[in-house]
Parts: structure tokens; C-alpha cells; sequence
């Protein structure tokens, strides 16, 4: 029976500190996770910048963060919104809003900076929170963070089984490849800027291919990808407070993402059933 694993990033391979920054009132909210911030309210898109820290740090600070994305060329993916967004409408709502200063994303790049600079690294990204009623930027938003302990031997654990490991997270793809390359995960398998749709049209792609595919998430934009698969995996090391949807949508419940080749040597017939909180 062939088998492959796609594995989301944040809070899943990566212990992951999130911030969050309300434009107008200038709230700054610590580790609060972002896909369940995007999802309170129907009208808001997660949307990921393709840039650097070091040039929004670099920048003045009361430069409109619009201007400074389109005179910089920055281009953005959208990890996830509530609901279905055309391209173009968020695109315009980015680049024309009038509230958001570069500033405010810089504080959100030196909290997160200052949580993690004594970890090694792997992921930074930066993006914003439209809503689209607005419309525009309602939140910056940062996250960075590194691999959990175990998530590299978990990879290696995988593939001396024979098993492929794949990721498939709303992260910019140049940060997935160089976590990628740090777990031993060739790039060809890696999928970058996936919405929650995009997800779960690569786990129903992944299940042409292989006789089974396992999903291992953390969030709300994992469950459709979670429905599509064969095996879903929700994982809780980072937090378990989690929409309860979730654990009624998963089969298993893990707090350790070394976990995950127990739970494929069982599907395979080759081990004991493992303690994780099977639903």
C-alpha cells in the first residue's frame, strides 16, 4: 500500500509565534493565531507579502504601507479568507488602502523578533488582514518560528519507511523551501500560498497518485483538506484549543509530531496502535 504525508507548516513542523497589530485602534495581539482571527469575520482575507523584514524595517515609518508595497513592487498571495475573494478586489483593496503605515508592521517584525531571536529561525513572513468591507487593512500581521523538536527525525523517519512527505501551507514558498531543505524535504514536494481550497485540491490530486494520503493540520484552513483525505491528523503540540469542528473532522489527535510514523506504521499493519487520542 503506498501512503504519502502532506504536513501544513505553522504549528505543525514549526513551533510558530504569531502577532497581530489592529490598524486603527493599534492593539498589538500577541500569539494570536491568524487563521482564527481571519475567520471571526466573514468579510477578511489573510494575505501574505512577498518581501523582506530587513526593507519594511529599513523604511520610515509613516510611510503608507500601500505606497511603499507598490513602489516597491511587492507582490502577495492569499493564504485564506472566509470567503471567496477575487484576486483583482484584494489587489485594490491592498494597494489603494490609506490607514495602514509601514510602521505598523514593523512593530509587529520587531515583537515577533524579539520572542524568537534567541531560536534558530527558519520562517519569518509578514502580510496583512484585509476586510473587505472596509476595505482594506484591518490588521499586520508577523509569524515566525522554527521546526518543532523531532519534526526533522520525524522526515527522515518517513522516508526510511519509504513514505514521501509533502507540504502544503499559505506560507511564502522561498520560507517553505528553506525549512523544506532543512527538514530533507525535496522542493518539488513543497506548495506554498495554498488556500484552503488549494489544499484540499492537492491532497485530491496526491490521492491519484498514492493509495492513501494522510493530512496533518493545526487550523480551521486545514479542514477541508482534513475532509479530502484519507487519514486526517490534527496535531495540538502547539495549542489544543482548537474550533471543535476540527476534532470531529480528524481521526487522530496528536501533541507530538514525532507521533506521525506510528500513526502510518499502524495504517501499514506494522506496529501497535499508538496513544493519541484516536476520535
Amino acid at each position: 500500500m503506498s501512503v504519502a504525508v502532506v504536513f501544513d507548516s505553522a504549528g505543525t513542523l514549526l513551533k510558530t509565534f504569531r502577532v497581530a497589530r489592529n490598524v486603527q485602534s493599534a492593539e498589538m495581539l500577541i500569539d494570536m493565531e491568524t487563521t482564527t482571527l481571519t475567520f471571526a469575520c466573514e468579510s477578511r482575507a489573510l494575505v501574505v507579502l512577498h518581501l523582506h523584514s530587513r526593507d519594511v524595517v529599513d523604511a520610515p515609518p509613516d510611510t503608507p504601507l500601500a505606497a511603499f508595497l507598490v513602489e516597491n513592487g511587492i507582490g502577495f498571495g492569499v493564504a485564506c479568507a472566509s470567503r471567496v475573494v477575487p484576486a483583482e478586489k484584494v489587489a485594490d483593496a491592498l494597494y489603494t488602502d490609506t490607514g495602514a503605515r509601514v510602521g505598523d508592521l514593523q512593530e509587529c517584525i520587531r515583537q515577533v523578533w524579539k520572542s524568537c531571536r534567541q531560536e534558530s529561525i527558519v520562517t519569518l513572513n509578514s502580510g496583512v488582514i484585509l476586510n473587505m468591507d472596509l476595505p482594506g487593512i484591518e490588521f499586520t500581521v508577523t509569524t515566525g518560528g522554527k521546526p518543532f523538536d523531532g519534526a526533522k527525525e520525524t522526515i527522515s523517519e518517513l522516508h526510511r519507511m519509504g513514505i514521501p512527505a509533502y507540504i502544503a501551507s499559505g506560507d511564502r514558498v522561498v520560507k517553505l523551501e528553506k525549512m523544506a531543505d532543512y527538514l530533507g524535504i525535496p522542493r518539488e514536494r513543497v506548495y506554498g500560498i495554498a488556500t484552503p481550497s488549494m489544499k484540499a485540491q492537492i491532497v485530491e490530486d496526491l490521492r491519484k497518485e498514492y493509495d492513501v494520503v494522510v493530512m496533518v493540520g493545526d487550523a480551521i484552513n486545514d479542514l477541508h483538506a482534513f475532509k479530502k483525505a484519507d487519514v486526517a491528523i490534527l496535531s495540538a503540540e502547539q495549542s489544543d484549543t482548537k474550533p471543535e469542528v476540527l476534532y470531529r473532522s480528524t481521526d487522530y489527535v496528536i501533541r507530538n509530531v514525532t507521533e506521525v510514523p506510528g500513526i502510518i506504521k499502524t495504517l501499514l499493519g506494522d506496529g501497535s496502535a499508538p496513544d493519541t487520542g484516536t476520535i
